[in-house]
């Protein structure tokens, strides 16, 4: 497989583009993670010891873009000696180059600002059964894959394993077989409150005063050869708190805490 080299990532994308488009993104959205919304953090002290390649994030996912923005600002903190804040935006300066997310093929085409999101790391892949708002059923691309191993043989990758921000929605059994496959750590992250503060696509703010999460968990405990992919399934499932006995807990969650936010017109960026 590809490897990056002193001046490229491993898809080809030069570095001095890629950390140019992170500066300029890390520091238009700063603010909507340390400003309008205060963003709590923890949990990131199990990243501190992890290897530069072959580490496997998995997470839910509750809107297109500011979950991954949000990620990029702790991950970039973490890199530079900050653990559990983002207070110092310092850290934009250094970021890390080599990670990267995957991302659904039809979000990462629309529009300008979707396409610059894309040089920041995207691995995108078609969706096996749904495109346009339509049900699909097709085969998975084994290209997508490949780019997914390349990144995970080259960086961090995080995915999210429901390929949707709808609460609770099934976990899809591909992360599972990748992750069986390839046999990266897989740190599982939970995030909250990130539906709450941005509309759907995360681009614009609806909601002041909110204090998203974002916990990182320890690694999960896998038996890569005896441990089946539905099993792999389950442990992140679990890990990351969208299995149906989570569902009544975070609905209480959500009510009591939308009953002190302030809702406000959207803002942009």
């Amino acid at each position: 497989m590809a490897k990056k080299t002193i001046f490229a990532d491993a898809f080809g994308t030069p570095y001095f583009l890629k950390r140019f488009i992170i500066f300029l993104l890390g520091i238009v959205s700063y603010r909507r993670f340390n400003g309008f919304n205060k963003l709590k953090i923890s949990g990131t002290h199990h990243l501190k010891d992890l290897p530069d390649s072959n580490v496997l994030f998995v997470s839910n996912h509750q809107t297109y873009f500011a979950d991954v923005a949000a990620m990029y600002h702790v991950f970039f903190a973490v890199n530079n000696g900050y653990y559990d804040t983002i207070k110092n935006p310092v850290y934009l300066l250094n970021p890390r180059v080599d990670f990267y997310y995957v991302a659904a093929e039809e979000t990462m085409n629309k529009g300008l600002l979707s396409r610059i999101f894309k040089l920041a790391g995207a691995v995108t892949v078609k969706r096996t059964w749904r495109e346009k708002g339509q049900n699909v059923n097709r085969m998975v691309d084994m290209s997508e894959v490949d780019n997914i191993m390349k990144a995970l043989d080259n960086g961090w990758v995080i995915t999210f394993p429901q390929g949707t921000t709808s609460a609770f929605a099934q976990g899809r059994k591909g992360t599972a077989k990748l992750v069986k496959q390839q046999r990266p750590i897989v740190v599982p992250i939970k995030i909250n409150g990130f539906r709450r503060a941005f509309d759907k696509k995360g681009l614009k703010i609806k909601v002041t005063g909110v204090k998203p999460t974002m916990e990182f968990k320890a690694p999960l405990t896998i038996d890569y050869d005896d441990d089946s992919a539905q099993d792999i399934l389950q442990k992140i499932m679990v890990a990351i708190e969208q299995t149906p006995d989570f569902n009544v807990l975070y609905e209480y969650d959500e009510e009591l805490k939308a009953r002190t936010e302030v809702q406000v017109p959207e803002k942009n960026i």
